[in-house]
């Protein structure tokens, strides 16, 4: 008799726990091109592209999503073409009908971009980059929203803050078009900040989208934008 209470006592926690369990699908996203609200000298026609890049690369290695690529969707559907052209073997060709559907779509817009230099010494500037070895610090911060695509609903937005400090760039490296990954920038306290607060959205977005609002992960994303409100409301002077 005690076997079987303990046996059914058993059974109703795991009902319990399996009932409570998420789902087995991975939420399905798809990130835009970043936007740019600041006069930072970095940004140029291509870097919106090089930063959602960087946001696809950092959400896939979290294993926490299923990262739906738009930017190559054309490339995507000429292969199904070709398959469909009886070109291609039968048993290889990429069939039709199976494209996935994003559940949400992030869009991303940099809000915010400060650079303080220190030190001695001649410098240049260079597409907005400080060259000649002074000590530099860097604030980026980003606006983040994701949307609902079967509603249309924004259903998350979050500031998300990154900071870096270092020397900048040698007097020998050469930009010309600053692109993210060429030339040493990423190694540059601007480079750092940037590569750092894309890494804070991918980790804000696994918590968010995978763990929700309750889970213990959330209590330091809502102390860091509360601590964010706090230094932004102190900078403000109304008379």
């Amino acid at each position: 008799m005690k076997k079987m209470i303990f046996l059914l006592a058993f059974l109703l926690v795991l009902g319990t726990f399996l009932s409570a369990a998420p789902g087995g699908e991975k939420p399905r996203i798809g990130v835009l091109r970043f936007t740019n609200h600041t006069s930072a000298g970095w940004w140029s026609a291509s870097v919106g592209n090089e930063l959602s890049d960087m946001l696809v690369s950092e959400l896939v290695s979290t294993k926490a999503f299923q990262v739906l690529d738009r930017k190559d969707l054309d490339a995507v559907m000429s292969e199904q073409d070709l398959g469909e052209s009886g070109r291609v073997s039968a048993a290889t060709k990429a069939k039709l009908g199976r494209i996935k559907g994003a559940k949400y779509i992030v869009a991303a817009t940099v809000s915010s971009y400060e650079e303080s230099t220190s030190g001695g010494g001649g410098g240049i500037s260079v597409g907005g980059i400080s060259l000649g070895g002074k000590k530099e610090k860097t604030y980026i911060a980003c606006d983040l929203k994701v949307v609902d695509t079967e509603t249309g609903e924004i259903v998350d937005t979050r500031t998300i803050e990154a900071e870096s400090s270092g020397v900048g760039l040698g007097g020998g490296v050469s930009i010309g078009g600053v692109s993210l990954h060429g030339g040493g920038f990423e190694k540059t306290p601007a480079g750092k900040a940037i590569r750092g607060c894309v890494i804070y959205l991918a980790d804000y977005l696994e918590c968010s989208l995978t763990k929700g609002e309750n889970d213990r992960c959330m209590k330091k994303w809502d102390k860091m934008d509360e601590d964010r409100k706090a230094r932004t409301r102190g900078s403000i002077d109304i008379k």
